[in-house]
């Protein structure tokens, strides 16, 4: 009876090690449900960092949102309303400052076309004036009964391209600079972009048109000695 006490003794040894080995391979409801929950909490942990990123408002989807917003930066955060209807007036003046920048482009080369044609018409009337196939030809084109050749088309100084290029940087700055704030998906801050470019436009594009050949329009074509494409 002893002989046979100590087989049985290892074989319940054996199997309780073979117990506990499954057991630690094998894991419980409980412990399944309680990595499920992990798991949850990471993916909603992650989802907040989409949100809240270093205490600022980041959304790719449309919004409202106002309050700890932020653009470009995080130094650039909303912190109170007062704050974000300060944003709001300053997206709606960069709109209308953007309009400006496309007037002065195109009052700048219209300018340069007039001074061309000033030069050109005093050289015309300098080379009639030393003509001497006409006696009177400074009366002739002091009376406009002879007709000046029409103004060539020039190329700008390197100074005069030079303001144009920065004009058309700083045009092009901005709008990349606006473009970026919409990408945020703000509707106050679209609505803000919108209400820019129809005040800007309004006050800075309202020109006397007048019908060409060609089927553009011109401001003050009219009057000056040159049709000047905007």
């Amino acid at each position: 009876m002893e002989g046979m006490s100590m087989p049985l003794s290892m074989g319940s040894s054996v199997s309780s090690t073979r117990h506990s080995t499954l057991s630690t391979l094998i894991p419980t409801p409980t412990a399944s449900t309680g990595g499920t929950d992990n798991m949850d909490n990471n993916m909603e942990g992650m989802g907040d960092m989409e949100t809240q990123v270093g205490g600022c408002k980041i959304s790719m989807l449309w919004n409202w949102d106002t309050v700890d917003t932020c653009f470009l930066s995080e130094s650039w955060q909303v912190k109170s309303p007062g704050g974000f209807a300060g944003l709001c007036i300053g997206i709606v003046l960069l709109v209308i400052l953007l309009e400006f920048l496309r007037r002065a482009s195109k009052i700048y080369d219209r300018y340069l076309i007039r001074q061309h044609a000033r030069a050109t018409k005093v050289l015309a009337a300098t080379s009639v004036n030393n003509s001497t196939d006409t006696a009177n030809g400074a009366l002739i084109v002091k009376e406009g009964t002879t007709a000046l050749p029409h103004t060539t088309p020039f190329r700008p100084k390197l100074w005069q391209q030079g303001i144009r290029a920065l004009l058309h940087t700083l045009h092009f700055a901005l709008a990349y600079w606006i473009m970026l704030l919409a990408m945020y998906y703000n509707g106050y801050i679209i609505i803000c972009i919108i209400i820019g470019a129809f005040i800007g436009f309004f006050l800075l594009q309202w020109e006397r048109l007048s019908p060409r050949s060609d089927g553009e329009t011109g401001f003050d074509s009219g009057t000056e000695a040159t049709g000047c494409h905007g």
